[in-house]
């Protein structure tokens, strides 16, 4: 029995793992407004998902961007480890309003935090929100439920 177990165990541990840098299109795909700007996101809905987020990638197209969903609305911190590319962040309410939007730096763990519960954050390329005057208070249409 021991040795069907070490060896299940050593097949287990052999077995290839997915690329850490996969692309979003593991991730499913939604599309979500602020307004008249239609935004093609990446969805990061399980704990697995919105651990890898944005990391690795290398590039991100001018209205892409990926929704991070938690299970209930709560206060909701993140932080930059591995990610490429400089980006901003909306924290947006269970209602679809946003709460707050911060920008964050590449390969740091700095936090960056909603100000309040938040059920999803949105992240773009930074200076997104800024470039279209968007700020906390407008409401983001389209996010899974």
């Amino acid at each position: 029995m021991k040795k069907l177990l070490l060896h299940g165990a050593l097949l287990l541990l052999s077995a290839p793992l997915p690329p850490i840098n996969a692309s979003a299109q593991d991730f499913p795909r939604i599309s979500v407004n602020i307004g008249v700007h239609l935004i093609q996101a990446a969805l990061a809905a399980t704990p697995e998902t919105r651990a890898r987020g944005l990391m690795f990638r290398e590039n991100l197209a001018q209205n892409e961007g990926m929704v991070f969903r938690f299970p209930a609305p709560r206060r909701v911190c993140m932080w930059m480890k591995n990610t490429l590319i400089p980006l901003s962040v909306a924290f947006i309410g269970d209602d679809g309003r946003i709460v707050n939007i911060e920008d964050m730096q590449p390969q740091t763990t700095d936090e960056h935090c909603s100000q309040q519960a938040a059920r999803y954050a949105l992240e773009m390329r930074q200076g997104w929100f800024k470039q279209r005057n968007i700020k906390a208070g407008e409401l983001v249409s389209g996010l899974p439920k």
